[in-house]
């Protein structure tokens, strides 16, 4: 398999993996300004998981809505469209007094900005990687975006601390704008797979629903994902249990930063196995992300907390092989379409558990609402991992170039490009 010098040749790979990089590290500084503004302004743990969930429902919409736009226009387009509308976005965000309402009201705008994006990304990659560059491409640019995360949380408690979360918006904003710059220069360009005029927009969204919900086998990829709406808990309830613990903005943003560097060195592991080994672990992985939080009713300090939460974050890293295996294993027609739909269930099912999370933590002990989280979580992806084992013990991911092929010797179901 090439390697990842060769990838960091590609002059597209770069610019992508650059944009890509900037603003996920904006956006965690701009997560935990918002985190740490809301519960400042309200002392509310409810408030706050509800404002950190926000960041997750508007794919309720936004994903069927608009992820349909990535196979509609030219992708390069779409991203570059959807990062200035964010940049603009988070530039009224940043205006000091914005009622809590406003600041809600435009950070939803913001997640729907973002639903064509991830769309249209996630589409382009197998383009840009077309042969087998694309697995280590994917694992490449997951691993180094956790990493942007660790980096973009750590440094976002001591950002907030010192400017306040008004100038840390801004920079969020910058971030986009930067990234518009990248994709718009550097990424060729690409007609759309379909013209606005072709297809109507019903038939791109019943299509991509079919080809999603109609296959048992991408069901149950996307039934594996869901599951993080369970361990995602602990990062959404960071402030109150930081504030549990009596640390400050810095142990928001180490308990932030626990969950991405966990999975970045998760993801690192990871792409080192073969793609069969892969998704053997992939369901007990899901389960172990779950698991390994339920210590947490014992109320631990902060130090184990945080190696709790970083090994949830190094389980997560099953995503990885889930994602690449569903976006491989769909024609790039309706790969836009297919894989906002597939987000949306993953966003919403973590806007859900967040927003319920929140509402138990007005009444319990933040630990005790992640540890329960932990343990139902354990239940839910167990359910998950029986329905992908029911599925077929073997797969057949779509290759990005029209091929199909095994992870095991003569087996399983073939999932042919049309």
């Amino acid at each position: 398999m090439p390697g990842y010098r060769e990838l960091a040749r590609d002059g597209e790979f770069r610019a992508l993996f650059v944009a890509h990089v900037v603003s996920v590290a904006g956006d965690q500084f701009a997560r935990v300004a918002l985190t740490v503004h809301v519960y400042h302004r309200t002392a509310s743990a409810g408030l706050t998981a509800l404002t950190y969930a926000l960041t997750f429902l508007p794919d309720l919409v936004g994903g069927p809505l608009l992820s349909g736009l990535a196979d509609r226009f030219a992708r390069k387009e779409v991203m570059v469209a959807a990062d200035l509308v964010r940049a603009a976005l988070l530039s009224l965000m940043a205006i000091p007094g914005t009622p809590l309402w406003v600041l809600a009201a435009l950070l939803v705008l913001v997640q729907f900005a973002g639903a064509p994006h991830g769309a249209a990304r996630a589409a382009l990659l197998p383009q840009i990687l077309p042969d087998e560059r694309y697995p280590r491409g994917q694992a490449v640019l997951s691993t180094v975006t956790q990493a942007a995360q660790v980096a973009g949380f750590l440094a976002g408690g001591a950002l907030v601390a010192w400017l306040g979360p008004e100038l840390v918006l801004v920079a969020d904003g910058v971030t986009f704008g930067l990234s518009a710059f990248l994709i718009g220069v550097f990424l060729l360009d690409r007609p759309a797979p379909h013209r606005p005029h072709e297809r109507a927009w019903p038939a791109d969204l019943v299509g991509g629903a079919r080809l999603v919900w109609g296959d048992r086998r991408l069901r149950a990829l996307v039934a594996l994902a869901c599951v993080s709406g369970f361990y995602i808990v602990g990062e959404a309830l960071a402030a109150p249990y930081a504030a549990q613990l009596g640390a400050g903005p810095a142990g928001v943003g180490s308990i932030f930063g626990a969950y991405a560097a966990g999975a970045a060195a998760g993801m690192l592991l990871v792409a080192r196995l073969s793609e069969r080994r892969q998704l053997q672990v992939m369901p007990w992985l899901a389960i172990a992300a779950c698991a390994v939080l339920v210590p947490a009713a014992l109320r631990p300090g902060l130090a184990v907390s945080v190696g709790l939460f970083a090994l949830s974050g190094a389980a997560s890293a099953y995503h990885l092989v889930a994602n690449t295996t569903f976006v491989r294993a769909v024609p790039d027609a309706s790969r836009g379409q297919a894989f906002g739909l597939a987000v949306t269930a993953l966003r919403v099912s973590q806007g859900i558990g967040v927003a319920l999370a929140g509402l138990a933590a007005e009444t319990l002990a933040v630990h005790q609402v992640v540890a329960a989280a932990g343990a139902l979580g354990v239940l839910a992806a167990s359910g998950a991992a029986t329905v992908w084992w029911l599925s077929g013990s073997r797969w057949n991911a779509s290759r990005s170039d029209g091929t199909s092929r095994s992870d095991e010797p003569g087996g399983g179901k073939r999932y042919e490009r049309s």
